[in-house]
């Protein structure tokens, strides 16, 4: 079997080309860190079956980043692999660059250039000739159309496999010229001369990563770097004037709405805005509206029939509590939640493909620079938004050892989607319609802590180098129906996968133990205290504070470390709520205003408890994920903060919300005013005083 390697830069096709070579449903994105490592999938082209390896994009065979340098190695151990080298033909003069580094490796290439859009904004590229003078198969395909696909397909099947006399770019010759140039190839010693010619092409370009991989030690000049682009770029612009056309529509990204999108006023409010929108549709209104639908259904059709089912075989009352308590009162209250998951992924997708979240990308820059982030980082961290854990796996393609522990630690305060149930129930019960503004506040909260708390290990214990961020503007486009048909699919897939596995166990587990004693009494029926309530009475004093010191809610988190879904459907399962006409949901929000339930809250405390769920420590599989990134110091470190804030901020929020409904909010407001001026004078005046040559006449430093 013929291994292939697929290679290119972000955002020239390559997850797409590789989706539709293969038949498969990779995530497709603008962005560093959507392939991290390689991919894999085996393919046939009519009796050959090849195995077709999707690299992380690149710009050259310099490695500036982690997912970069995984595609640079992965190269050079597979120098005699045939390479599909993905362009962009918008793009393609920069995109050749890379081409070029290939061709000197003497690599068996083929160039696939890819046309994406609307035909009236591609360039012109002269085939034949491009062909002629790089001496290697070139085909102009669209990466999603099924004739161009087998097109590919009847080119690789052809291709001859590399030889002695392969094309060498006619520029090369001029290396050799450079004064260092055989002084370095004698210190390599390979003896594969044109492996051993590109090796000292790239120590005269500084190369850290290529000395380091062949233990070379040279001090080299800063002259030769600029100096290999330069010949470099000037083959790609005599290429460009003979063999592309230049399409006067075709200036790739730019677009009137980046008036208003990068407009430095308006862009953060409109975002703010999109995303309220979306919380308002995903939450209320579509999203309210099918989670009801989905969760009568599960409970009224599928659960009445389990549950009478069951107890016509099998009256023992512990086996009806598991299946009417344990199985359809405990994930209904899950399942019902799936249209709003779906959704909440469905915008997010909406919004990448489009080419709106590289713009916010750029627009986030800035700030970020400023609390020791790069641009790279807001993939990661919009990735947190869907589950912590597979964000995090993305923070390790930061070139900056610091900027990658900051990325993932801060990556668990953006609000992930398994806390969707926890907002909904708990959040509906108390506020109602005005729950769209608690949610939001508290996704609103998560990324402010983020942020707060990146500047603090910027200023302390976690200081970041200046890092690279190249980010290009796709157009403005509509996503494709198969396209988010695909992301649909692959989230439902992935949420039921979580519920018939991880979820399921433990809310048997939980059940189990809320409903048993230590002598393996069954509550219901011989009284006595279950052993989770045992261990929550423990623990509840910890959260007096916070107002919800009662053990259930203590249970329920305990046992939302496995999974945060978990939280709601164990409420269920402790305030005893069991499958009947009225929906789950609505059963859970009255038993948890009722002071006599397990699981009880007031309007204070209930939005307390939302702010500790946001907040407080990651599931498991994050944990294990944050561990094998970062390591057991700084993940223990993380959860530790994470708790303690989560502690303090739900504190402050239980009683500063007590005070304004106490006093009104128009005195809480004054109040935190004068201590905001108290503050901010006293800091004036230390300052001050600790500050040196001032002006004897003002007491201020200044000219004069």
């Amino acid at each position: 079997m013929e291994e292939i390697l697929l290679i290119g830069n972000p955002n020239t096709g390559k997850t797409t080309l590789f989706n539709n070579l293969t038949k498969s449903n990779e995530h497709i994105g603008n962005w560093h860190g959507v392939t991290v490592e390689e991919k894999r999938k085996k393919f046939k082209i009519d009796d050959k079956e090849f195995e077709l390896v999707d690299l992380p994009g690149i710009y050259s065979l310099t490695a500036l980043s982690f997912e970069e340098q995984v595609a640079v190695d992965y190269i050079f151990k597979n120098l005699d692999k045939l390479v599909i080298n993905i362009c962009d033909i918008n793009n393609l003069q920069r995109n050749l660059y890379l081409t070029l580094q290939l061709l000197e490796l003497g690599i068996n290439t083929i160039l696939v250039i890819n046309t994406m859009g609307n035909k009236k904004f591609y360039n012109e590229v002269n085939l034949d000739k491009l062909q002629s003078e790089l001496g290697i198969k070139a085909i102009i395909i669209n990466a999603d159309n099924k004739k161009d696909i087998e097109n590919l397909k009847k080119l690789i099947k052809n291709q001859e496999e590399i030889d002695n006399n392969i094309k060498i770019p006619q520029y090369y010759n001029l290396f050799s010229n450079f004064d260092d140039f055989f002084k370095i190839k004698k210190v390599i010693n390979i003896n594969d001369n044109m492996l051993s010619n590109f090796i000292t092409i790239k120590v005269l370009e500084k190369d850290e990563n290529i000395m380091k991989k062949f233990n070379i030690s040279y001090e080299i000049s800063d002259k030769y770097v600029n100096k290999i682009a330069k010949i470099r770029y000037d083959y790609i612009n005599f290429i460009s004037k003979r063999f592309i056309t230049r399409n006067k529509h075709s200036a790739y990204g730019e677009s009137k709405l980046d008036k208003i999108f990068l407009n430095r006023f308006l862009s953060l409010p409109m975002f703010l805005l999109i995303m309220a929108t979306i919380f308002y549709l995903t939450f209320f209104s579509v999203g309210a509206y099918l989670s009801s639908f989905l969760g009568d259904f599960i409970q009224n059709v599928l659960g009445a029939k389990l549950i009478g089912f069951v107890s016509q075989i099998c009256n023992i009352p512990w086996v009806i509590g598991l299946f009417e308590s344990g199985i359809v009162a405990g994930l209904g209250s899950i399942l019902s939640f799936l249209p709003q998951v779906v959704l909440l992924f469905l915008f997010l997708s909406i919004l990448e493909d489009s080419g709106y979240l590289a713009r916010i990308a750029f627009s986030f820059e800035d700030i970020f620079k400023k609390v020791g982030l790069s641009g790279k980082s807001v993939y990661t961290l919009l990735m947190g938004f869907g589950c912590s854990a597979t964000a995090c796996l993305t923070a390790r393609n930061m070139e900056d050892k610091n900027s990658k522990i900051k990325t993932a630690m801060l990556t668990p305060y953006m609000s992930c989607s398994a806390k969707l149930p926890i907002y909904a129930v708990l959040g509906g019960a108390f506020f109602g319609a005005s729950n769209v503004f608690v949610v939001f506040l508290l996704y609103f909260i998560g990324v402010v802590v983020a942020i707060l708390l990146s500047m603090i290990l910027e200023k302390t214990v976690l200081k970041s180098k200046s890092q690279s961020f190249i980010l290009e503007f796709p157009p403005y486009r509509v996503p494709k129906i198969k396209r988010i048909f695909n992301i649909i699919s692959d989230n439902l897939k992935q949420f039921i996968i979580r519920i018939g596995s991880v979820i399921f166990s433990m809310n048997i587990i939980v059940w189990l133990l809320g409903s048993f004693s230590f002598g393996f009494n069954y509550i219901p029926t011989d009284g006595g205290i279950s052993m989770l309530e045992s261990l929550g009475r423990f623990l509840s004093p910890i959260f007096v504070p916070l107002g919800f010191g009662n053990w259930g809610a203590t249970s329920a988190l305990i046992a939302g470390l496995v999974a945060k879904e978990i939280i709601v459907s164990s409420i269920a399962i402790f305030n005893g709520i069991n499958a009947s006409e009225t929906s789950v949901n609505q059963q859970i929000q009255s038993s948890i205003m009722n002071p006599n339930s397990s699981v009880f809250f007031t309007q204070s405390s209930v939005l307390s408890y939302l702010v500790f769920c946001l907040l407080y420590m990651p599931c498991i599989a994050t944990m294990g994920v944050l561990n094998r990134e970062i390591g057991i110091k700084w993940t223990f470190i993380s959860i530790l903060i994470e708790f303690i804030l989560a502690y303090l901020i739900s504190f402050i929020v239980y009683n500063v919300y007590n005070l304004c409904l106490t006093y009104g909010l128009g005195f809480i407001l004054i109040l935190l005013l004068g201590i905001f001026i108290i503050l901010f004078s006293i800091i004036f005046v230390v300052k001050h005083l600790k500050s040196k040559d001032k002006c004897k006449l003002c007491g201020y430093k200044c000219k004069k």
